[in-house]
Order: C-alpha cells, then structure tokens, then sequence
C-alpha cells in the first residue's frame, strides 16, 4: 500500500528579489552603500531577514572565522544586455536565477539533485539605484542554509567550497517534522525529523515548453511514488510526497521536482 501526501506547490528555495527601495540599512558599511564595483568573493556577513528583501545590500562584513550566516560566492558584472535595463527589470531576476544557481552548485561542488535537497539557498543583490543611474552594473551571489518557515539561517563553516562534493552530509539536507512538509518544519537531517528528501526526478527536457501545473503534478507524483520505492527498498507498506515547481522555475531552467520519504532515517 502506498500513501501519497502531496505536497502543494512550492516557489523555488532560491531567492528572487524584486526592486523595493535602496535606502541603505541603519548600520551598514557606508563604503559599500553605494559601491560602484563589484563585490569580492569569499566575504561573510550575517544577513538579516530584512536585508533578504532589498534589492541591494551593504551589510558590514565579519571574518569568515567567525560566526556568520552568509558568503558571498560570485560577483562579477552584469551582461552588456543590461547595460540600458531599469533598475527593476524582471529579467534582471531570471538571469540572476540561472546564473547563480549554476554557480552555486559549482561552489558546492554538487549535483542537481544533491543541491535541491540540500538546505543552501542563494540570494542575489545589485547596486543601489543611486550607483545604477551612474552605471554601475554588478551582482552578487550570496550563499545560505536553512531558514525555511520562519526558522534561523545555520551558520556556515569558514569554508564553504566543496561541501555537497562527497558524501551527503545530513548537517546540510533537507527533512522536515510534522504531518507534512507543509505544515511542519524543515530542519537538517542530522535533527530528529519524519520526512526526508530522497530523490530528484526530471519531468522535463532542456528544450520542452512549460506543459502546465497539472501535467507537472501527473508526473511528478507518478515518477516520486516509483523512486521513493526503490530508495525505501521496494516495501509493501510507504509513504511518500513531492515537491514540483512552477512556471517562473521552469522558464528558467528547472526541470525537476523532489521527492520525499516518510522515515526517520
């Protein structure tokens, strides 16, 4: 018998972020407010939930030694493509969605289905409208962990590079507690949980077009009760769910959903 809790639909972990204003907050790095070059990589902060929903951010930075929520990861300047662009262009957050998703599974050295069940998330910041209007055209990649349902971001070690390149270490995945995933929190795997994600499948090509929530869903559910099986074992008994993605994910690149096992494991 196999039970089926499905998961409703879920924007991706990644973090896009509209224009909503570039007035720096109290406390940040003056030199940074209106920096007109790109930021380096390696540099660590703490971020505050706050700071996440701004297009830009000048946050005072701390030794990655010390405790820190954030790293920055990529840096560098925007295309030329967007040398006339405002400030607030949607493309601006599909390319940096590509962009940075790429590049953070680089970083981390994973795979795409290590990184989407992983608790790394990204969000991306550019110049402040001030320093845009005078031609500044950089982004920055920064990376965190956890944070989901209002819980805290982890702090990252001092060396980020290279974490989801062996063996999957539970510190870093993705469970959750609760009846469902849903209304339950998301924790890593190394905490006391009920569910865990297992598995990504593809329901999708590179080329295809968006074919609609229902058909993602179709899919997915029938792909996810096949894989969960084969993870548990192939037992007569299971329950499993599924997280898909939706239009906005796909235009921009993503062709996969997560599948998740009931199991303490």
């Amino acid at each position: 018998m196999r039970r089926l809790l499905v998961l409703p639909l879920l924007l991706a972990a990644l973090v896009l972020l509209a224009a909503c204003g570039s007035s720096a907050p109290k406390g940040a790095d003056p030199k940074q407010v209106d920096a007109m070059n790109p930021p380096t990589t390696g540099l660590c902060r703490n971020l505050t939930r706050v700071a996440m929903t701004k297009p830009t951010d000048a946050t005072r930075l701390v030794d990655c030694s010390e405790p820190h929520n954030a790293e920055t990861f990529a840096a560098g300047e925007l295309p030329g493509q967007f040398k006339d662009t405002s400030y607030s262009d949607p493309a601006l957050d599909t390319w940096a969605y590509t962009t940075c998703t790429a590049s953070l599974k680089q970083h981390l050295g994973a795979s795409d289905s290590s990184l989407m069940r992983s608790l790394f998330t990204w969000v991306w910041f550019r110049p402040s409208e001030k320093a845009w209007d005078k031609g500044a055209r950089w982004w920055r990649c920064d990376v965190l962990a956890g944070g989901d349902h209002g819980q805290h971001y982890l702090d990252l070690p001092t060396v980020t590079a290279g974490l989801l390149s062996g063996s999957e270490d539970d510190h870093w995945m993705a469970c959750a507690r609760g009846e469902d995933v849903t209304s339950g929190t998301r924790v890593a795997c190394n905490q006391s949980h009920g569910w865990r994600a297992v598995t990504t499948i593809k329901v999708g090509e590179v080329d295809d077009p968006w074919p609609g929530t229902k058909a993602v869903q179709a899919k997915t559910k029938q792909f996810c009760s096949s894989s969960v099986a084969a993870w548990l074992g192939y037992p007569t008994d299971y329950d499993y769910g599924f997280t898909w993605f939706g239009e906005p994910e796909w235009k921009a690149g993503n062709r996969r959903s997560v599948c998740w096992a009931r199991t303490d494991q």
